[in-house]
Formats: structure tokens, sequence, C-alpha cells
């Protein structure tokens, strides 16, 4: 039984993490709503340049998701 609870555990720590960042991603969402079409589309090469001025993926996950979001929601009206 502990190897099972040690799975599960890990396993919720883990949809604990997701939850967390998910929540920031919505947290930005009026101030993404804000952006014009050419400012959103603008994020992509700041993106870029963060990460080749040495900045990982981890450390703009949360705002190239809100990007998307935004985005997806001004193309086909759905946020995911």
């Amino acid at each position: 039984m502990g190897i099972f609870r040690k799975l599960i555990d890990s396993e919720y720590k883990e949809l604990c993490r997701f939850e967390k960042t998910a929540n920031e991603i919505v947290a930005l969402d009026s101030e993404y709503s804000k952006l014009t079409d050419e400012e959103l589309q603008n994020k992509t090469n700041e993106f870029k340049e963060q990460l080749a001025n040495g900045k990982t993926i981890e450390d703009i996950i949360v705002p190239a998701f809100a990007t998307v979001r935004e985005a997806a929601y001004r193309v086909i009206g759905e946020k995911p």
C-alpha cells in the first residue's frame, strides 16, 4: 500500500503545481485582453528574445500560455 500512496501523493502534488500555474495564467486575463492584436503578436518576439537572453521555457510559460489563451479567444471565441 505504501507504493500506491507514494504514486497518488506525487500525482496530487503535480496536479497542485499545474493548478497553480493555470491560476497564474487566468490572472493575466484582464491584462492581456487589453492588448491590441499587434501587441499580442509581438509577444512572440518578446518570448524569443527572452529565451535568447538566457531565460528558460519555465520562466516564460505563464505569459506564453496567457498569450495563446487570448489569441485563441480572439480567433475561435473560446478560452482554453
